[in-house]
């Protein structure tokens, strides 16, 4: 699957679970909830123990067709080469490092630096980012989007943070190509029910479907 296939199943789909877990076990078991209430894209994020030999063990059960898998919360050049050489599909980091952009684009890798003012999107743009993530979310709000896609209507944005159930079909109005979801998605895992996770995964899809619909 290559780049452009890549962000368009992402995109099409809506949604990207963002996953922060304690063990290796927690995050399989969330990842494999995840999938089974449809989510497309699954985001391992640097913060979890062991996150490099996830994504290869991941990356050798699962195809591109079954799940998009990326690297969160990537904070330079060596860990962006390390997830990709691991089998990850695209890479978020939490703000723009030019040098993570240059690398994802020299091996045909969506990257998706965040950003927080619209002088850091247009500088994400630049740098030649594919989506750009809103971040943190719960603090800029879904009017974030709406107020950058004035001036720069063409931007894919993508929020990050204080997305959930409540205000999804808000990010999505707004014009947001996709959202990403950890918390409020995953937030079952802590008292090991995972059935959770799957409900609220495709109560997500299906909000972001008919938000798009209007």
């Amino acid at each position: 699957m290559n780049k452009e296939e890549i962000l368009h199943r992402i995109k099409e789909c809506g949604l990207v679970a963002v996953v922060r877990a304690e063990t290796k076990e927690q995050a399989f078991k969330i990842v494999d909830a995840c999938i089974e209430g449809g989510v497309c894209a699954i985001e391992i994020t640097y913060t979890v123990p062991g996150a490099t030999e996830i994504l290869k063990e991941l990356s050798s059960k699962y195809s591109d067709e079954e799940i998009i898998l990326g690297a969160g919360t990537v904070m330079d050049t060596e860990t962006a080469r390390i997830a990709i050489l691991a089998g990850a599909r695209y890479i978020v980091t939490p703000y723009l490092n030019k040098d993570v952009v240059y690398l994802c684009n020299r091996y045909s890798i969506p990257c998706m630096p965040g950003a927080m003012t619209i002088k850091e999107v247009v500088e994400c743009l630049e740098a030649g980012a594919d989506i750009i993530k809103v971040f943190p979310g719960e603090v800029l709000g879904p009017k974030f989007i709406k107020a950058v896609r004035g001036p720069i209507p063409y931007v894919s944005l993508m929020p990050t943070g204080g997305v959930d159930l409540e205000n999804i079909s808000q990010w999505i109005e707004a014009g947001a190509v996709a959202v990403g979801a950890g918390g409020s998605l995953t937030k079952g895992a802590k008292k090991g029910d995972y059935n959770s996770i799957t409900k609220t995964a495709k109560e997500f899809i299906t909000k972001i479907k008919l938000a798009r619909e209007k």
